[in-house]
């Protein structure tokens, strides 16, 4: 049985992309509540701050070693349980870490988070793309990951903010609430969608090996690789502006990006390959900015600002042209390799900036990165196979859409199908 793809110039199925993006809102919280809340779960854990904060690098690891496995183990079952069970994942590991005064325990809790949110990681552009038609896929990708930017620039400073007010473990459990009413919401809302079948499944080396896919792979790397050679370090670079308000920096950076999400939103169905050479050309000149000229006050906040727009829109950016370099069909593997880079990326231009911060100080960082993001933009200029002019035709994919119905049915949050008779 087939099934035809969502017709064109429907209206965006908004309560399902919403509760996707909710999802990603909550495991992006579960990653990094603990960083805000180090001071209050030491004593009741009975460890220093320190190990208190091996339970964000211990999610991180977990999530980096499982991305890849996980969703290959996967990709055969039916997309919407497997997406329910790592949220109900997430509910139990939140609750534990809330209940447990165990350090050995809450660490356990936070590995089995990590490793689903590596799982998650690998699912959520490819659902929201077999959501909607090819051409408006990058806005629908746009709406997913928005959950991130507002997990990073609201919901972090809220849930520190509640922890504050009730305590850290009634925080962790409100989290755990918020993933158990996410399930509901996702149950209700988001459409069913099948597994790769196993006469279909392509080995992960040739899905890694499909034309573009390399050249998205080098962007995310190079570029998160510069990007946080920065981000990493941005309290050690304000001090030496002498500006010396690293969370002015923080919050005018968090707002920015949240701009960069709309704009990019807006824009990336029709110009994609544009906006991410506009977005890379930005960061690239803001490094270099901060590099001659940052000592003033006003001038860091509007090369933060404008880095801010241009890095909120590139992850979008850059996963709607994975999922368009692979297919829907096969976006969750690819995405689990990016999920995989993405955190060596962060890894590697963390590392990278401590030793430029040691060996030639914080004026050096800026210089430091702008060579790796001019990688990034190189890569993007050359490739038109990963990054090509247009918007996606979306030939030759698969038919994949939700299971069928006995029915034709329009409602506000599907788009009308039609199917074919059984053979």
């Amino acid at each position: 049985m087939t099934t035809a793809s969502p017709a064109k110039g429907t209206a965006l199925p908004w309560s399902g992309l919403l509760a996707l993006s909710t999802a990603a809102f909550t495991a992006v919280l579960t990653e990094l509540l603990p960083a805000g809340l180090l001071p209050r779960m030491a004593p009741a854990l009975g460890v220093s701050e320190a190990r208190v904060g091996f339970l964000v690098t211990g999610y991180a690891v977990a999530s980096f070693l499982a991305a890849i496995p996980v969703t290959a183990a996967l990709r055969g079952l039916p997309r919407r349980p497997v997406l329910v069970g790592t949220l109900l994942g997430f509910a139990c590991a939140d609750a534990v870490v809330a209940l447990s005064s165990s350090y050995a325990v809450a660490f356990g809790a936070r590995l089995l988070a990590g490793v689903m949110g590596g799982t998650m990681w690998a699912m959520l552009a490819g659902y929201a793309a077999r959501m909607v038609p090819a051409e408006r896929r990058g806005r629908a990708i746009a709406v997913v990951l928005a959950g991130i930017t507002l997990a990073l620039s609201l919901g972090i400073p809220a849930g520190t903010a509640l922890a504050d007010a009730i305590g850290w473990r009634p925080a962790f459990g409100t989290l755990s609430g918020l993933a158990l009413l996410v399930v509901v919401w996702i149950r209700r809302r988001v459409p069913a969608f099948p597994g790769e079948l196993p006469g279909t499944r392509v080995p992960l080396r040739r899905v890694a090996a499909l034309p573009g896919i390399p050249a998205v792979l080098s962007v995310t790397l190079f570029l998160l690789l510069g990007h946080q050679v920065m981000y990493t370090y941005v309290a050690p670079f304000t001090a030496h502006t002498g500006h010396g308000r690293t969370d002015v920096v923080l919050l005018v950076f968090g707002a920015a990006t949240v701009v960069g999400v709309w704009a990019t939103g807006v824009l990336v169905d029709r110009w994609a390959r544009p906006t991410l050479l506009g977005a890379l050309t930005l960061i690239v000149t803001v490094m270099c900015v901060l590099a001659l000229c940052s000592d003033s006050p006003a001038v860091l906040l509007t090369s933060v600002a404008t880095w801010g727009v241009a890095f909120g829109g590139a992850p979008t950016l850059i996963q709607t042209a994975l999922v368009n370099a692979s297919g829907p069909q096969h976006a969750d593997v690819a995405t689990s390799l990016q999920t995989t880079v993405y955190n060596a990326g962060i890894a590697g231009g963390s590392f990278t900036g401590g030793l430029a911060l040691s060996e030639w100080g914080a004026g050096a960082l800026p210089g430091t990165a702008s060579p790796l993001v001019a990688l990034a933009l190189t890569v993007v200029v050359l490739s038109r196979r990963g990054f090509p002019a247009g918007a996606p035709k979306g030939r030759g994919e698969p038919r994949d859409q939700p299971p069928p119905t006995r029915s034709r049915t329009t409602t506000p949050d599907h788009p009308p199908t039609s199917y074919s008779s059984p053979k």
